[in-house]
């Protein structure tokens, strides 16, 4: 298991930063539950939203709190949706209540799906559990004739143990890849739907997603 974690920007940086240790994130109790993590969430972003953190700032906490939720909550590891023979794609909805600006899911990508370029229209913190996954990293480099053109900017291997963030203007497109499923844990923030656009990088065109 390789312990990395990421941050991707709206300029389509991949950057690395540095990893907690697991004994770091060990509590006094064996005891985890999602309802506490969602408590220790609902508390950073509080706190984010109060003192005006910008979402890089505040990014760094929650690949932390993911990686305490992952390490002590075996419940939340085992929710692995199904994959039918012919689909590419499978979410299990972890949580999603309604009036709280929080989204947890578990993903099942087949081997050489792919995804549309995109981006999330919010934050987002994915964890790869299982499996092997190209992210490839884009930015927008609008003119007058194409305002919605974007560019390649690089890529990256992501391997079960490593963490990749998302600011809400980061765009990117997920392959799986290998020979297994890619299984990943999903946490995002409230989607602004008027930010969240698919890309079409021939025709320089964005539509909402």
């Amino acid at each position: 298991m390789k312990i990395q974690d990421w941050l991707v920007t709206e300029s389509g940086n991949c950057l690395l930063y540095p990893s907690p240790k697991e004994w770091d994130l060990l509590i006094e109790s064996d005891e985890y539950r999602l309802y506490r993590f969602l408590t220790e969430l609902e508390d950073i972003m509080n706190e984010a939203l109060i003192k005006r953190q910008a979402e890089e700032e505040f990014l760094p906490i929650l690949r932390r709190l993911v990686r305490k939720l992952l390490l002590k909550s075996y419940w939340v590891r085992t929710q692995v949706p199904s994959l039918s023979p012919e689909a590419q794609l499978a979410i299990n909805m972890l949580y999603d209540e309604p009036g709280f600006p929080i989204t947890i899911q578990a993903e099942i990508m087949a081997p050489g799906s792919c995804t549309s370029i995109h981006n999330h229209g919010t934050w987002g913190v994915v964890a790869t559990l299982k499996g092997e996954s190209k992210n490839i990293f884009w930015k927008r480099v609008p003119s007058e004739e194409f305002p919605d053109k974007i560019e390649r900017v690089g890529e990256q291997i992501l391997l079960p143990g490593e963490i990749i963030s998302f600011t809400t203007e980061a765009i990117h497109s997920v392959e799986a890849i290998g020979d297994e499923p890619t299984i990943t844990l999903n946490l995002y923030g409230d989607t602004n739907g008027s930010k969240r656009f698919e890309f079409d990088p021939l025709n320089h065109q964005a539509k909402k997603f």
